[in-house]
């Protein structure tokens, strides 16, 4: 199968400078940020609280998608900062402060926490758990009065808590109170800018008009799909109506996403169009986008867009994009289901159905233990304190591909240098001695903190933003009187350092795993729920039990499907020979994915409905089901390797009736057309050996 590359459209200054350009909330939500920061610096300063520099990063990583988020998202911090306090004084008390048993405590939490990373769906409660844990227990290695020492346990809870309801208070006061409206006018202002854009085309617009509607579409895309999720996960956390939103709307907001990321990818690459024929397409591609903005349907007497073989060109991905959200079910009526639209939260079961039954969970866990434990006891053997920024840097950074893993390694180091070397010991040499009051550290926080968060919001750059942040802190914010020595900016940076090549030989040598792999894992996880999907509706169980099992499935495969497009954007970072074979694969496994996804919202929308009982028990379609399920199970054994055979045929007759059949027709040649469209894409598709 031919195949083209999404080739970077920009330098890497240029990168950073479209990262750096404003976006829908990026500015409201970096002075909120900067607010809770001023909040929670006065009141640790006025009652001397320690852990500053833990305390004040925690105002970055609370939820801030809408108050009652930040709420949910800052008393489960909470509790889980109570339960590595727990597991810390237990380890000690149970084992008589023991020093081996502090030792293995490190390797088992940082391996559960590891584990618990990637098998729960709020992965960062663990990784919170165990970055507090180790913290703790590294304390007991030194020559302190118990008494000091729990005490010290103690005060990390008060600080993080007044961080948290200092971020809590100015997301009540000044946050936003309606995210489906929100994203309702996200959607709708993406499909906008492509009409505008497609229509220029057509019209055969001059390059200087049209070069200002492409760069109007490249800073909608440069924004991606983290801003649109955030405002989803607002609208599940709190079970809100989801208003005018469409069935389906976390995946489709990856479909748009991507939508965006190709259609400025062509405009970049297309000053103008001469060709009538690409004229005419471009026109029909935003007649499909103002149908698509109005929550229409396409007129009978109009046909959607042709279907290409290949794919060999941008005009022809973009073409796919929009057939693929167009396939998507189109029920805008306000009497649909609801629980289509936006599954609550308290639907999700926190475990991921099967994670910890497979292997490269368990393998990761071990990963992140091993590089926890050796940096662990590299810094005590050591006797240098000042480098346990190695044990914080292996739990905040570790990732289980090897291409995102050199993103994080690269971001953090980035981050590390300007934060803690050149802002820390910048400010440590010049700023602080000038300094004689608490006004002008408020001053330089909110400084910092705004630059910071503004990266943060950003779509490639965000994890520098957070790391310039924490860095900074670490450096700046040692006790409460102004640093005066440089040693702890080298010790920090060369603690950074020794994680990074720990991390590297356990990751990138020892247990390598391309992030291609990880995509493909991924991707055939997606396929095998599809096909329990399958075969849970050909077992018949009673309706409400059927939809449980479904929207576990559901929400899985929405989430991977996120994930996937995540890991997409991280395979530039992966190096060597074979680096654009990867590029080129990732981007197969991305486009097959997404067809994947609308087969299955073919299915959710027949079973939520006990008016469409039928469609279940109606004996064509149930043999259509059970061969498309055993296919399915085929085609994610050769998108992992498991099968020589790339791809399979579908050894089904279709009875010509029920395809005109009134009543069942329609969904019989929608789920035959998606499911043949997935199966021409992995046709050729020969996994990453």
């Amino acid at each position: 199968m031919a195949t083209i590359a999404m080739v970077p459209v920009a330098s890497w200054p240029q990168r950073i400078w479209m990262d750096l350009q404003p976006t829908p909330g990026r500015l409201s939500a970096s002075l909120r940020i900067v607010l809770a920061s001023i909040i929670t610096l006065i009141v640790l300063h006025v009652f001397q609280v320690p852990f500053a520099s833990i305390a004040l990063y925690f105002v970055f990583i609370v939820g801030r998608d809408s108050p009652s988020v930040s709420l949910r998202s800052g008393v489960m911090s909470l509790l889980t900062l109570v339960a590595s306090v727990a597991t810390e004084l237990g380890v000690v008390a149970l084992s008589d402060n023991d020093p081996m048993a502090r030792v293995i405590s490190v390797a088992v939490v940082s391996f559960l926490a590891g584990m618990l990373v990637v098998a729960t769906t709020v992965p960062v409660l663990a990784s919170t758990w165990g970055f507090i844990f180790c913290t703790l227990i590294a304390l007991w290695e030194r020559h302190a009065p118990e008494d000091t020492l729990v005490k010290g346990s103690l005060w990390i809870l008060a600080a993080i808590a007044i961080a948290i309801s200092s971020s809590i208070a100015v997301e009540y006061i000044f946050g936003s109170r309606n995210p489906a409206l929100l994203l309702t006018e996200e959607r709708r202002m993406r499909y906008r800018s492509l009409i505008e854009m497609f229509t220029l085309y057509a019209e055969g617009a001059e390059p200087a008009v049209l070069q200002a509607a492409v760069t109007k579409v490249s800073r909608i895309a440069v924004a991606g799909q983290s801003g649109m999720q955030r405002l989803y996960n607002s609208i599940v956390d709190r079970s809100l109506d989801a208003g005018s939103l469409p069935i389906g709307a976390r995946v489709r907001i990856t479909m748009i996403a991507q939508l965006m990321d190709v259609s400025a990818t062509f405009g970049f690459q297309n000053h103008t169009a001469d060709d009538p024929e690409i004229r005419r397409r471009c026109a029909r591609i935003a007649a499909v986008c103002k149908v698509l903005l109005q929550d229409a349907t396409m007129p009978d007497d109009q046909d959607l867009l042709p279907v290409s073989e290949h794919a060999l060109t941008l005009l022809d991905r973009v073409e796919e994009n929009l057939r693929v959200i167009y396939s998507m079910p189109h029920d805008f009526s306000p009497e649909r289901d609801k629980n289509l639209v936006a599954l609550p939260s308290k639907k999700v079961s926190l475990l991921i159905p099967g994670a910890l039954r497979q292997r490269s969970t368990w393998i990761f866990g071990f990963k992140i233990s091993l590089c926890a434990t050796l940096c662990y006891i590299l810094y005590f053997a050591l006797d240098w304190p000042g480098i346990s920024t190695s044990v914080t840097t292996v739990l905040i950074t570790g990732l289980s591909t090897t291409g995102a893993f050199k993103q994080k390694v690269i971001f953090r180091f980035a981050g590390s240098l300007i934060g803690g070397l050149i802002l820390g010991l910048g400010c440590t040499a010049f700023v602080f001695p000038e300094m004689d009051s608490i006004t002008a550290l408020t001053v330089l926080v909110a400084i910092l903190a705004f630059a910071s968060a503004w990266i943060a919001g950003g779509r490639q750059f965000s994890y520098v933003g957070l790391q310039i942040i924490f860095s900074f802190y670490l450096v700046a914010f040692e006790d409460f009187h102004a640093p005066t020595q440089l040693a702890p900016a080298r010790d920090r940076l060369i603690g950074i350092l020794l994680a990074l090549i720990v991390m590297w030989f356990v990751f990138d040598q020892m247990w390598p795993v391309r992030t291609v792999t990880a995509m493909c894992r991924s991707f055939a996880s997606i396929l095998q729920s599809e096909a329990s999907l399958f075969r849970t509706e050909l077992a018949t169980p009673p309706h409400d039990e059927m939809i449980r099992q479904t929207d576990a499935l559901r929400d899985h495969i929405g989430k991977t499907m996120a994930g996937i497009r995540s890991m997409n954007e991280t395979v530039e970072y992966e190096f060597g020979v074979d680096r654009q074979q990867h590029i080129n694969v990732a981007q197969q496994i991305l486009r097959a994915a997404l067809v994947a996804v609308a087969l299955v919202w073919n299915e959710l929308t027949i079973l939520h409905s006990e008016q469409d009982a039928d469609f279940l028990s109606q004996s064509g379609l149930r043999d259509l089901r059970k061969n498309i399920a055993l296919q399915l199970d085929a085609l994610a054994a050769s998108v992992v390797g498991q099968s020589s055979a790339p791809a399979v045929s579908l050894p089904v007759s279709v009875d010509a009736e029920i395809l005109q059949h009134p009543r069942y027709g329609e969904y019989m040649r929608q789920t035959l057309a998606r499911y043949e469209e997935l199966r021409s894409l992995l046709v050729e598709f020969h996994p990453p050996r």
